[in-house]
């Protein structure tokens, strides 16, 4: 069986360009920029994908800890949200990672009925083991930009991550 290529990705003789049109052919020729941005963003998705089985859990449960990481501690509610789960599904995603000593419910100490969640130390430690290669190998690709490289490429990312933390918001 042929694998599909992953979204963004050109089979063997097309180009992102072609990929492009096959996505939307009246979109009209995109910049090259724009292209491997998207490429970009599909490696991403796949690293997350293998970094998920390589943790032995789901892409949801992986992205659930990476928020908790990067956020802090949360409600479920506010974790359904930036997950895009309903709550039930994240009830659920948390006995599962509770279970697997991935992440704690807190009770606050002045409203016993609010509970937090935040991830463990042994969750924080798996997820930068599966991450530490590829975070080290982005470092170094930078460290090799020159100043007036690297003000460029920190205005372009700024500009695109408001881009996307914008995208699909009415």
């Amino acid at each position: 069986m042929t694998e599909m290529p992953a979204r963004g990705e050109a089979t063997r003789g097309e180009s992102l360009q072609q990929v492009a049109d096959r996505w939307d052919p009246e979109l009209g020729p995109l910049d090259a920029a724009t292209l491997a941005v998207s490429t970009l963003m599909g490696a991403s998705q796949d690293l997350t994908v293998r970094l998920a089985r390589a943790m032995q859990m789901n892409v949801t449960d992986m992205n659930a800890i990476m928020l908790l990481t990067e956020h802090g501690p949360m409600g479920a509610t506010a974790l359904a949200g930036r997950l895009g789960v309903t709550l039930a599904a994240t009830t659920i995603l948390v006995d599962r990672l509770e279970r697997a000593g991935h992440v704690e419910r807190v009770r606050d100490s002045t409203d016993r009925r609010r509970v937090t969640l935040t991830e463990t130390a042994a969750a924080r430690t798996t997820a930068l083991t599966a991450w530490r290669p590829t975070i080290e190998d982005i470092d170094e690709v930078c460290r090799t930009l020159t100043e007036s490289e690297r003000e460029l490429v920190l205005d372009l990312l700024a500009r695109l991550t408001e881009v996307v933390r914008r995208g699909g918001r009415s």
